[in-house]
């Protein structure tokens, strides 16, 4: 019998973090970059109610929650749009723009997502290498050539913590030839606290060669509910809203969406929270000669090449104690885990056992 036949898809699979183990009950998962406090209760109490409307279709544009977003960072309404996830937005983007043959750019231990996306859409994807796990200007530019389409930075950056400056991000809009689209990854903005760092919105607000995304699933601890959005061009955006899929954002992310980002106070409240922690951590990571990035985001990357065991062995001890870490594995970064930062009791229990295992 002939079956239809789908195509074949070179493109490699995106893993997650480890939810659970064989033989390890009530895991502490610190593999995900998940919040470490939840969602601010004004969204969970607007979940809840909206239970009884689920046999209604969304908003086809999520239009209340691009208002409070258009409210909240003073940004025109008509250059916003949303979607499931940001992953949705990347994947929106590169459909929009790529065509086979078109040239991508990431850096070398960027996002993943950033190149699989541009893989699907029949772009050739060249990795700019890094400097000490710092995305490189100069390879980037190495890399662009007259079939450049995009360049993809998350800033800060996922997995490796490290983070490029306001005037080094100008620095990289001005290399690239202005018919290149720089889209700018902003999961990780809240957390910064440096004094040379701005947001890509910050930066590129005015800019028509700039998309900008961000993402619910960090600071405002919407993951499961996937809600994500982007910002650009009005004839970028406007192009996007021809190709993306109605009711694309679900109504109880939209609904969750729009308290969350008012909550000012409980977001405020995850920050500090993270900011508290990540110094802490890093402090236990230092004294155990695990080197890692200073505290950037709500993660950290752990290399044990200095410590007394390596990153597997580290791994295998962590789950022996319920504590679940994300293998770097698909990143090719050797001898390295990655740490999100949990709830309190998550990060002592961490810190108790990774003292014991490097004592």
């Amino acid at each position: 019998m002939m079956l239809p036949k789908p195509r074949n898809i070179n493109v490699e699979k995106y893993i997650g973090g480890l939810s659970k183990l064989e033989k390890i009950s009530d895991p502490i998962k610190l593999s995900a970059n998940e919040s470490a406090l939840g969602p601010s209760p004004r969204a969970i109490e607007v979940f809840e109610k909206d239970k009884d409307k689920i046999f209604k279709y969304p908003e086809s544009d999520s239009n209340f929650l691009r208002e409070a977003i258009s409210k909240k960072y003073n940004i025109d309404l008509n250059r916003t749009v949303c979607g499931a996830g940001s992953d949705q937005v990347f994947d929106l983007i590169c459909k929009l723009f790529l065509e086979t043959g078109d040239e991508v750019i990431v850096s070398e231990f960027g996002f993943i997502m950033h190149r699989i996306y541009a893989s699907l859409h029949g772009a050739k994807v060249f990795l700019a290498k890094e400097e000490n796990y710092r995305v490189s200007i100069d390879e980037i530019s190495k890399n662009v050539t007259d079939k450049t389409k995009i360049v993809f930075v998350a800033n800060p950056n996922n997995p490796t913590g490290t983070y490029l400056s306001k005037q080094e991000m100008l620095l990289l809009r001005e290399k690239l030839r202005s018919d290149i689209l720089l889209v700018i990854d902003d999961a990780y903005f809240e957390f910064m606290n440096k004094d040379d760092f701005s947001s890509g919105l910050e930066i590129f607000k005015d800019s028509a060669n700039v998309f900008i995304t961000r993402t619910f699933s960090k600071i405002y601890g919407l993951a499961g509910l996937r809600l994500g959005w982007g910002y650009a061009s009005k004839e970028i955006i406007d192009g996007i809203y021809k190709i993306k899929p109605p009711f694309n954002v679900n109504r109880a992310a939209l609904s969750a969406g729009v308290e969350a980002i008012k909550d000012s106070e409980w977001t405020q409240k995850a920050i500090e929270h993270n900011l508290v922690w990540s110094k802490k951590i890093f402090s236990v990571l230092e004294e155990n000669n695990i080197e890692t990035n200073m505290p950037t985001a709500n993660f950290f990357l752990m290399n044990f090449n200095k410590a007394k065991i390596n990153s597997e062995q580290a791994f295998e001890k962590l789950a022996s104690k319920r504590i679940i870490l994300r293998k770097m594995d698909q990143y090719k970064i050797p001898n390295s885990l990655r740490l999100t930062i949990g709830d309190t009791k998550a990060n002592d229990h961490f810190i108790k056992i990774i003292k014991d295992i490097l004592k």
